[in-house]
This record gives structure tokens, C-alpha cells and sequence, in this order.
């Protein structure tokens, strides 16, 4: 068992932090910020491209809260133009194969979940 702050994480319990981290990886634009990442290293205008109908301050955003997480690396070069690249972390390539698997799972079963709707 993991103790954090003296006690075992808990997704399930309102006070664990575990929530945020849970919030911020399965959002829309953080589940799609994670895939997008998995293939490399990618500067800010590059993943906005990539991620249809994310804005700027959707991205910029997710980035942070991920980065914050420990999940995405934001390294900035001093140069003009600003050259900012972003990747995952060893922790966040890890996150990103098991949101890889959810996705893919949703992706195989669509027309099922479609029908569902009626």
C-alpha cells in the first residue's frame, strides 16, 4: 500500500487527491493531449494542429495541469521566436498506454456504443 499524506489513495473517496489527477488525464483535451504525445516530442503549434478543435487556451491549459501532474515535460528554449517542446514523462508515457488502450477499446466497439443510443 502507497500512503500519500498518511493515507492509502482512495479514487473512490472525496478527499483523495487521486480525483485531480483523474480529472485532469480523462478530460477531453487531456486524453487527446496524452495520444497526441505518445508518438514524440511536439512544440505547441504542432499539437494544436494535431488536435482538432482544441484552442489555445484549451491547450495551454491541459498542458500546465499536466505538467503539473508530472505526466508532461514543457522544456523552453531561449531563442527568439520562443522554441518551447513538449513530451511525455516516463510516468506520463505509462499513463498515456493505458489511456491508449481506453480509446482503443472505445474505437473497436463504436458502432455497439452507437446503437446503444438508439
Amino acid at each position: 500500500m502507497n500512503a500519500v499524506a498518511g493515507f492509502a489513495p482512495n479514487v473512490l473517496a472525496a478527499e483523495c487527491p487521486s480525483r485531480q489527477v483523474l480529472k485532469h488525464l480523462t478530460s477531453q483535451w487531456g486524453v487527446l493531449v496524452m495520444l497526441a504525445l505518445r508518438d514524440g516530442t511536439q512544440r505547441f503549434s504542432a499539437l494544436r494542429r494535431r488536435i482538432g478543435g482544441v484552442s489555445e487556451r484549451m491547450l495551454a491549459q491541459t498542458l500546465q495541469v499536466l505538467e503539473a501532474d508530472g505526466l508532461v515535460l514543457r522544456v523552453a528554449y531561449p531563442v527568439v521566436p520562443p522554441h518551447v517542446d513538449y513530451a511525455l514523462t516516463p510516468l506520463g508515457m505509462a499513463a498515456a498506454q493505458r489511456v491508449a488502450e481506453l480509446t482503443g477499446w472505445i474505437e473497436a466497439h463504436l458502432p455497439e456504443l452507437l446503437a446503444a443510443r438508439g
